[in-house]
């Protein structure tokens, strides 16, 4: 049986055959999914051949795009786009200048 490496050192992230950090939870969600859902069909019923081609066919799907998705964004870079998608692009201000620098004070309650 072989042995990998997955920690390479206290305080670094989790890396795994050049997966990083969320990368490793999409890819093992994402072929977990792939066959839980190619058991559902073959028990189903659906032909043999039909299930193996999904399966490899999402398989290979998923690992294709998990490990660009870790080459485009980095360890965080998908992390920092969702939170970009958050945030307001501007604010809008639709009060007066003079409204802001107004003083007001309050009345004393007795």
């Amino acid at each position: 049986m072989s042995n990998y490496n997955i920690n390479k050192g206290i305080g670094r992230t989790v890396e795994f055959k050049g997966l990083k950090a969320q990368y490793l939870f999409i890819f093992a969600g994402g072929l977990l999914g792939t066959l839980i859902l190619v058991m559902i069909l073959y028990m189903a019923g659906v032909n043999s051949f039909i299930c193996l081609f999904l399966g490899a066919g999402g398989a290979s799907l998923i690992v294709w795009q998990t490990f660009s998705l870790n080459k485009k964004y980095g360890e965080h870079g998908l992390m920092k786009v969702g939170a970009k998608k958050r945030h307001p692009r501007y604010i809008i201000c639709r009060k007066t200048v003079q409204r802001y620098l107004r003083i007001t004070t309050k009345p004393d309650a007795l």
